[in-house]
Formats: C-alpha cells, sequence, structure tokens
C-alpha cells in the first residue's frame, strides 16, 4: 500500500460532484465484496466506467488496526475518482476513518443498505435506515471535520415499505451536507424481487442533490432505460454470478458424501456381519459418545435451511414482473426465474440431505441389527445341527435294538446276534463250570464236616468213657479214706 499511496501523493484528486453536472449519465462501478479491488477497479475503469467504489470496509477496524488499512485499501495514481464505502454505527469512528483516507481517496460512502445478518447485528448496514438521526449526525460530523470541500460523503439506502420515511431520511441527510444518495429499490427484505423504480423516481423529484439509481443494472442498455424512467443522475451496474453461496456449497457436498455413504453401505459383497465387525473399532465407539448430538444437530441444521430454501421458493414463485419492468429490465424476468431455479435446487439440496441423513441413520441401525440376527441365526444353527447328529445316532441305535430284539435284520446283523449268541453260551459253560466246581467244593466240605462230626462223636463217648472211670476211682478213694479213719 506504501509505494501506491506515493503515488497516489503525486497525483491530483478529483472532484467527483463533477461527473454529476457534465450532464451525462453517470456510470459507477458498485462495491461488492471482495471483488472490487484495486485490479478490479483498474480493468472497469479501461471500459469507460466513470466512478468506482472499493468494497465495504469496517471503520473501526480500520481505524485501529494498520493490517486492517493495509489488506482492506490499495490505490494507484490513476485509480480516481474513487470513493471508499464505510460500514459505520458512530459519528466519531466514521470521521477517523475519513480523515485517514482523505488523503488517496476522492470521497466516502456510508453503507445504510447492506441487508446481510451479520451486518445489521452490528448495527451496520440496511438497520441504519431506520435511524435518520444517527444517520444525519454522522455525515454532519464528517462534513465539519473533513478541510477539502471536494471531498464528497454519500450514503446509499434501500427503500422502506412507506416511501415517506425514506424521503424524510434522504432530506435529513441532504441538510446534513450529503453529497448525494444511491437508492437501492429494495426494502431490507427483499432480494431478487422487481426494483422498485418508481421509487427511486418519487425520491429523486423530492430531493435537489444527485440521486443514484441502483438495482439490477447489468448493462448500458439497462442503464439507459432506468435513466429515462427514474431521471437519476448516474447508475451503479452490478455483476451477477451464479454459484452456491458457501452453506449450499456445504450442503451439496454433504449430500454427495451421503449419497457415497448409502452406495458403500448396500455394496452386495460386505456382508453385516463384516460391517459389524468395522462398527465394533475403537473410533466408533469414541465417536458414539457425541453421535446422537451431531445427528440431532444436523437434522436441526438441515430443517433450518429447508425451510429458508421452502420460504425462497414460496417468495419467488408469487413474484411477477408487469408489462411495465419488464420494459424498463428486459431480463427481469428471466433474472427471476433463474432465482426461483436457484431457491428450488437450494430446497432440492437440503431436502434430499435431510431424507439421506435419516436413511443413513436407519440403514447403519438395520445393518447391525441384521448382523445381531445372523449372528444368533448361525449360533441356532449350529445347536439345530447337533442336536440332529445325536437324534440320528439316538435313531440308530434304538433300530438296532429293534432289529435286535425282533430277529430281523440283514446278514450282518445276523452274524452280530450269532456272536453274541456265541458269547452268551460261553459265559453259561464258564458259569456251569464254576458252578460245578462250587458245588464239589462243597461237597467236599460236607463229606469233612461228616468226619470232624464222627471224629467229635468219638472224642465225646472217650472223654465220657474217661469221666465214668475217674468217677469209680474217686469212689474208690473215698472208700479207701473212710477205711483209714477207722
Amino acid at each position: 500500500m506504501i509505494d501506491d499511496i506515493r503515488e497516489t501523493k503525486e497525483c491530483q484528486l478529483k472532484d467527483p460532484m463533477d461527473l454529476f453536472h457534465s450532464g451525462q449519465v453517470v456510470k459507477i462501478c458498485a462495491p461488492m465484496v471482495r471483488y472490487s479491488k484495486l485490479a478490479f477497479r483498474t480493468l472497469v475503469r479501461k471500459y469507460s466506467c466513470d466512478l468506482c467504489y472499493t468494497p465495504m470496509i469496517v471503520a473501526a477496524d480500520f481505524v485501529r488496526s494498520a493490517k486492517a488499512r493495509d489488506s482492506e485499501f490499495t490505490t494507484n495514481k490513476g485509480d480516481h475518482p474513487l470513493i471508499v464505502q464505510f460500514a459505520a454505527k458512530e459519528a466519531q469512528i466514521l470521521c477517523d476513518a475519513a480523515r485517514i483516507i482523505c488523503p488517496f481517496a476522492d470521497g466516502i460512502d456510508l453503507n445504510c443498505g447492506c441487508p446481510q445478518r451479520w451486518a445489521m447485528s452490528e448495527g451496520y448496514g440496511a438497520c441504519l435506515i431506520n435511524k435518520p438521526e444517527l444517520v444525519k449526525d454522522m455525515v454532519r460530523h464528517v462534513r465539519s471535520q473533513i478541510d477539502n470541500p471536494k471531498f464528497s460523503v454519500s450514503i446509499k439506502i434501500r427503500i422502506h415499505e412507506d416511501l415517506k420515511r425514506t424521503v424524510d431520511l434522504c432530506q435529513k441527510a441532504e441538510a446534513a451536507g450529503v453529497s448525494w444518495i444511491t437508492v437501492h429499490g429494495r426494502s431490507t427484505e427483499e432480494r431478487h424481487q422487481p426494483v422498485h423504480y418508481d421509487a427511486i423516481k418519487i425520491i429523486k423529484q423530492s430531493m435537489s442533490i444527485p440521486i443514484v439509481a441502483n438495482g439490477d443494472i447489468k448493462s448500458l442498455k439497462d442503464a439507459e432505460n432506468v435513466h429515462h424512467l427514474t431521471e437519476a443522475d448516474g447508475k451503479i451496474k452490478h455483476t451477477l454470478f451464479s454459484k452456491y453461496t458457501s452453506q449450499w456449497t456445504a450442503v451439496a457436498a454433504f449430500l454427495y458424501g451421503e449419497i457415497g455413504v448409502i452406495l458403500v453401505l448396500c455394496l452386495p459383497f460386505i456382508s453385516p456381519l463384516r460391517w459389524q465387525k468395522i462398527f465394533m473399532f475403537p473410533i466408533w465407539s469414541k465417536m458414539a459418545v457425541f453421535w446422537n448430538k451431531m445427528f440431532l444437530t444436523i437434522i436441526v441444521l438441515l430443517i433450518i435451511l429447508f425451510l429458508d430454501a421452502f420460504r425462497e421458493v414460496r417468495k419467488y414463485s408469487s413474484v411477477h414482473v408487469n408489462e411495465k419492468a419488464a420494459n424498463v429490465n428486459s431480463s427481469a424476468f428471466d433474472h427471476i426465474q433463474m432465482k426461483l431455479f436457484r431457491s428450488q435446487r437450494n430446497l432440492y439440496l437440503s431436502g434430499f440431505s435431510l431424507f439421506l441423513w435419516l436413511v443413513l441413520r436407519r440403514t447403519v441401525t438395520l445393518l447391525t441389527q441384521l448382523a445381531k440376527e445372523m449372528a444368533s441365526h448361525a449360533a441356532l444353527e449350529t445347536q439345530v445341527n447337533d442336536a440332529t447328529e445325536a437324534a440320528k445316532k439316538y435313531m440308530a441305535e434304538n433300530e438296532r435294538l429293534q432289529e435286535a430284539l425282533s430277529g430281523k435284520g440283514d446278514s450282518k446283523k445276523k452274524e452280530s446276534t450269532d456272536a453274541t449268541e456265541e458269547k452268551l453260551k460261553e459265559e453259561i459253560e464258564r458259569l456251569k463250570a464254576e458252578l460245578q466246581k462250587t458245588s464239589n467244593a462243597f461237597h467236599k466240605a460236607k463229606t469233612e464236616g461228616a468226619a470232624v462230626k464222627k471224629q467229635s462223636e468219638g472224642l465225646r463217648r472217650e472223654y465220657e468213657h474217661l469221666m465214668k472211670e475217674f468217677e469209680q476211682l474217686q469212689q474208690r478213694l473215698n472208700k479207701a479214706e473212710d477205711k483209714k479213719d477207722l
């Protein structure tokens, strides 16, 4: 920026008001975000653009940060006349920014028409049209603190539903010393509806300062038509870009990602059991903690986007370009149809994304349940097979027993029965032999018992005989003793 500023100091600044006094339609390049930089301004000046704006710069950041100044503003010797557009909500901040920029630009413009939500929530842009006293105060402060009488101070606005309020705002700004007013012929809520050129004409008729018409001017022919319709002094041209916004780009990428994931999940050669093993990886268990919250958050975001797209479709579907507007801007109808197409495209993107997100959740759930059922079925099938084998075995044994009992069966079974009978006979013979041995032993024991009994009988008799002899000897002994005593 430093080298460019040195070149600019050597160049005598121009008075933008001379353009409005030339009697010609003033062709102005509108301030476009990220596009109205030095290179773009240099390009459009080669195609007969009379006046260029910078992109909107937040005045507070511009004043506070040298880095912001170097980043947001660059110029050179041929970049004139140049208007620097600021977003501001405090008079002194706007004055400080104007003093910084005054040596290098031909004027400043206060943005009172930006309808973006972030700008309005910060107190910038289109919300200022509802604060005419603040706008008047900011214009007056800049006028009083900038010594250069050729330095322009302009504002860009949108219209109110009640046009009287817009006229009142413009008159108060004029009284404060505003150089000119750029009027975008739509309200804050309108985006791509046809521009209210009749409202711009009424404002022009109510003012004595230059009025610049803005909105849907895409060619020189459009500028001439609008000039004849509104009798405005200047026309701001816009460039129309047909592309996704960042949010819808993200939704489209999300939709394509959903389609890819669902196709992979539906591949026939990957079984649910394999998917269950994949789902058992540690990374999925860690994600499961946040899965429900993430799922609900995405559902809410997609519903909000879907409802917003639905609202846009209804809005553009209800727009009808009248014959007068079509004559002024021949491409108005095509423009509205293009916006309707975009809103329908966004509706389909958000709707299908929401639908496929639910389908994806259901698909994962069904795959998990199917894997569990398949595992359970495999276990039951194994049990059934084992039970069948056991039953077959028992039935075979039962048949063999029945055949053995009924004497039926083939030769093999008969041989088996004969062998069994032979074994039984041998067992019987063995038992008989053992019985015979036992009987002989019993008989022998009985004979021995009889002999022992006979021997004991002889011993008894012998005992009795000895007892008798003992008694006789005793008697004799007694008698001998009796005789001795006598």
